[in-house]
């Protein structure tokens, strides 16, 4: 019998240091196949920003989205809501229905539910990384208070739905489109599920945790809002799937996790990305690259959370070589040297992209690409531009690599 599957072993895995000893002796050290180049220490580079980070969080008490509420808003105190980016006041009718400005952001709209999402991701996934670094309960107390304000206590927690989410004023109170808005609990989802491990977290907290997850997930698959973002042609349905593979993964969905595997490859790979690699529908788009930068962020995110040893997301690929490796192949260039761009350059943000782009870091290590990993660690890890950090969901390393090494060892 192997020693990882042996009952002592079990029970070793088991305990509070279980998720750190995993990491320190599988995921820190990525050693490339046949080469003497040094090992890529995942644990060496994240360990200063994540303790900084975590002790700065440990302060912070929750926000959710009962402590502010927008006159615009057709919801309640508990719904979650948000106004569609590009929509503006009219100036031939200033008090009428909102018209569309496309890639322009209305610096006017209300953000407040939306940061407090960021905000929440933020200290949970710090929470998370910081639990995985040094095994100590607190940071998962601290987490766990956090999750149970969002999504237990009756008093602050968030509805399970976005029916109000990027609502236009005079147009719609809420639309498909919002659905986007909660790419931000995935490292949510992923952060409640690492330090679960933990005998600080009551079972009973993580049943309640998962319930909510249950709730919206079966929303996110019932409501024609979330249907409509399901069948949306372009980042909308890739980011649809994310979010709905992170909380089938969380609440044990295995039946969801299998049609969102089927999606990526018969919808995805063939009817959005182009031979070479891009994506025509955010090329067209006022944002070209950064847009295309969120796609292959969120294919790498399916990727990553819904693959299986025997189906994996990462190395499929159709007869004329579309898949994930012809994607990074594409984009990776442009990430290197953005000089290099050959389209139009994005009317806002420009300078502020690239930043540690989650595809890159998931793809160096899935492929054997030293390069990429490199040109990660060179980018930054922690941007403050909100335009930035909102479309940058995954920024939690260490909460992907101690499950996912974890996984491919019991694997052998």
């Amino acid at each position: 019998m192997s020693y990882l599957r042996s009952p002592g072993f079990q029970r070793f895995r088991s305990s509070a240091f279980c998720t750190l000893a995993l990491v320190a002796n599988l995921a820190a050290r990525v050693a490339w196949a046949g080469s003497d180049k040094p090992a890529f220490d995942i644990v060496a580079i994240e360990r200063p920003r994540i303790m900084e980070k975590a002790a700065k969080y440990l302060r912070e008490e929750p926000v959710t989205v009962t402590a502010s509420h927008c006159e615009r808003s057709a919801g309640g105190k508990h719904d979650f809501f948000s106004e569609g980016d590009y929509w503006w006041p009219d100036p031939k009718d200033p008090n009428g229905p909102y018209i569309q400005r496309d890639g322009m952001s209305n610096p006017d709209n209300f953000v407040e539910h939306r940061h407090a999402m960021i905000r929440l991701s933020e200290i949970v996934a710090t929470m998370a990384s910081a639990y995985v670094l040094t095994g100590d309960d607190k940071y998962v107390r601290h987490g766990l208070k956090h999750l149970k304000a969002w999504f237990v206590d009756p008093e602050t927690k968030m509805n399970p739905n976005l029916l109000y989410g990027q609502a236009i004023k005079g147009k719609a109170t809420g639309r498909s489109a919002g659905v986007i808005d909660t790419i931000h609990l995935v490292e949510v989802a992923r952060g409640a599920m690492v330090i679960s491990k933990s005998p600080a977290f009551a079972a009973r907290d993580f049943e309640d945790i998962k319930s909510w997850f249950r709730e919206y997930l079966k929303w996110l698959t019932t409501h024609p809002y979330g249907t409509e973002e399901r069948a949306a042609k372009n980042n909308h349905g890739v980011c649809w799937a994310m979010q709905a593979a992170a909380f089938a993964q969380l609440v044990g969905d295995e039946q969801e996790l299998a049609e969102i595997r089927e999606q990526f490859k018969s919808v995805f790979v063939p009817n959005q990305m182009a031979k070479d690699g891009s994506f025509p529908a955010e090329l067209r788009r006022t944002k070209p690259y950064g847009y295309s930068l969120f796609v292959i962020d969120a294919m790498a995110g399916v990727a990553q959370i819904a693959s299986t040893p025997e189906d994996d997301l990462w190395n499929f690929e159709l007869s004329d070589g579309r898949g994930m490796k012809k994607a990074m192949e594409f984009i990776f260039p442009y990430i290197q040297d953005k000089s290099r761009w050959p389209g139009n350059h994005d009317v806002l943000y420009w300078d502020e992209w690239p930043v540690r782009q989650p595809s890159l870091l998931f793809a160096g290590v899935k492929f054997n690409k030293p390069v990429y990993l490199k040109v990660w660690e060179g980018l930054k890890a922690d941007v403050q531009t909100p335009e930035v950090v909102r479309n940058v969901p995954l920024r939690h390393p260490l909460l992907w690599f101690s499950d996912a090494k974890a996984k491919t060892e019991k694997s052998k």
